[in-house]
């Protein structure tokens, strides 16, 4: 699926015998559903995924940004964060765990210098899929557009196309995530309860702090 800079994902395609859908000189093919993973489950006590955002600081660490693209990217309006904006002085924006997965998305489609108008639309595009799909999606990109891939053959096809340089499989990138903020702060979103993770860091700053 090509998506396209004004937020629309192609033209009607025509099939090819292999099964796939060429678009615009690549080929895509039908989407073949994977086997969805199993959801990770919380440990005992701990609140559900969707329950718990993070701070910007958190965020940044966790997505590989500076606080500074963070901040601009929010007040662009590019990656907002859902669970709760700044309102003036004194108040801290908090993002989901999806907000920093596309976090880490968007920072590396600039860093291979894809257009921002198309990664602004591959943003939405992330934000309007369900997690299973998330996960088992791989976007590629040949820093003009950004193409979806839901299964190998895509990959392949974009790739034989000469479409699809640079590619992004959102799966690896989630648990990426999931394992830099496994050892990072979280809040509650109910409660505002600060959950305090064990980090290494931590753990190796306070030995200094000691040892001064």
């Amino acid at each position: 699926m090509r998506i396209t800079g004004d937020g629309t994902t192609g033209g009607t395609p025509a099939r090819s015998e292999a099964g796939a859908y060429p678009l615009h000189g690549g080929a895509v093919g039908t989407a073949r559903r994977q086997p969805e993973s199993t959801p990770v489950q919380p440990a005992s006590g701990d609140p559900e995924p969707e329950q718990v955002g993070y701070r910007g600081p958190t965020a940044c660490a966790a997505a590989g940004i500076t606080y500074r693209q963070l901040d601009y990217w929010a007040r662009t309006g590019l990656v907002e964060p859902s669970v709760r904006a700044a309102y003036g002085s004194g108040t801290q924006r908090l993002y989901s765990f999806r907000d920093v997965v596309v976090l880490k998305i968007v920072k590396r489609f600039l860093d291979t210098g894809v257009a921002l108008q198309n990664i602004r639309t591959a943003v939405q595009h992330l934000q309007d899929r369900g997690i299973a799909d998330l996960e088992r999606m791989t976007l590629m990109s040949d820093g003009a557009t950004v193409y979806e891939c839901t299964s190998p053959d895509q990959v392949v096809s974009l790739l034989q196309g000469g479409q699809g340089v640079f590619g992004i499989a959102v799966g690896v990138v989630w648990r990426d995530v999931e394992s830099a903020l496994s050892q990072l702060h979280g809040e509650r979103v109910d409660t505002g309860e600060t959950l305090v993770r064990h980090n290494p860091t931590d753990e190796l700053a306070a030995r200094r702090n000691r040892a001064v």
